[in-house]
């Protein structure tokens, strides 16, 4: 007798039929794979998801995923997707962006939403370069970092887009990284879950722009080093013999040699649901310090009021107040004038 076919949609069923066109070896494959591997599993209607891009290489997400998109304007998808989410509350609604689309010209939109918390799912590719229009320097990009539009080095600060969400007052806050496919699938299903705007950081391998950006968080050799996996209630231990971990010195993070149990008992502790951000905020600046490990995983969870919840109950109860209203009505009250 022939096996059943299985009735649940598959990751075959979240891809569109146009062919993917990234440079070779470029991370946004990984990246999109993850995203239709998790898809199926989150039990919504293909129907009833829509993802929103703006420019850049990333952008074209929309097109190769046979969900509801919108490929919109440079910075812009935060609107467009608030409009969406408002408009029909029962959408998925996801935004992928990249760290020049929107923490540059799209700065300001990125912060409103996040400080709104509008229920929807923003993916931030970083590769702390401009890639679709051939490698300028980026928000992100690395002080001194020489490229076409700084070619004796880069003189900005670059923008951490975790701190800068974490101010806003974000209510998730991940990173994952490319190169750690069974990470980045979690985190996309973590992300999803969450009841309120949710903000993943991707690192992404630009191998055509910026080669290497992450090279030591991903190559076998380093990356036990360099990194440590945020684990809720779990201390923050790393090392490829585990024997190096974080404590607290002031407001600052640390690192010790694990040397015996009493090291141990010093360490801090992962407190993803901390209702303060000082916490999440110091381990967001940790990628500025070459002598600690970069942190991935969950920074912050916690739960708030959203946007769009909080503007539905407004609309009803208004109606309570003062009925369904008259679109007619409203258009001739108030101050007219007549012109003969």
């Amino acid at each position: 007798m022939a096996d059943k076919v299985s009735s649940k949609p598959q990751k075959v069923n979240f891809g569109s039929d146009q062919d993917v066109r990234w440079c070779p070896g470029c991370g946004d494959y990984a990246i999109l794979s993850q995203m239709k591997k998790v898809l199926p599993e989150l039990g919504i209607p293909k129907e009833k998801i829509v993802f929103i891009s703006g420019i850049g290489c990333n952008g074209r997400f929309p097109y190769y995923l046979s969900t509801y998109g919108f490929h919109t304007l440079h910075g812009r998808a935060p609107i467009v997707a608030s409009g969406v989410k408002l408009a029909n509350p029962e959408l998925s609604v996801w935004i992928i962006t990249g760290d020049g689309d929107s923490l540059s010209i799209g700065g300001n939109h990125l912060m409103h939403l996040i400080r709104r918390n509008m229920n929807v799912n923003v993916i931030l590719i970083n590769n702390q370069i401009y890639g679709l229009t051939k490698g300028q320097y980026s928000p992100t990009s690395p002080l001194g970092k020489v490229t076409k539009t700084t070619p004796y080095g880069s003189l900005d600060r670059p923008v951490n887009p975790l701190s800068l969400v974490l101010s806003a007052g974000a209510t998730f806050v991940a990173r994952t990284i490319d190169r750690d496919t069974k990470h980045m699938a979690q985190t996309f299903r973590e992300a999803a879950a969450h009841n309120g705007c949710s903000f993943v950081e991707v690192f992404q391998n630009c191998n055509i722009f910026n080669d290497g950006a992450f090279q030591q968080l991903t190559d076998p050799k380093t990356k036990q080093e360099k990194l440590v996996y945020l684990q809720h209630g779990e201390p923050l231990v790393y090392g490829a013999e585990k024997d190096k971990g974080l404590r607290l010195n002031g407001f600052e993070a640390e690192h010790v040699d694990l040397a015996n149990e009493q090291d141990r008992e010093s360490l801090i502790v992962h407190d993803e649901s901390q209702s303060s951000d000082v916490y999440s905020y110091m381990l967001s600046r940790m990628t500025e310090n070459t002598e600690l490990p970069t942190p991935v995983g969950v920074f912050r969870r916690i739960s708030h009021d959203t946007y769009n919840e909080n503007f539905l109950r407004q609309i009803d109860a208004v109606k309570q107040k003062k009925g369904k209203g008259n679109l007619k009505q409203l258009l001739i009250s108030g101050d007219t004038w007549s012109v003969d």
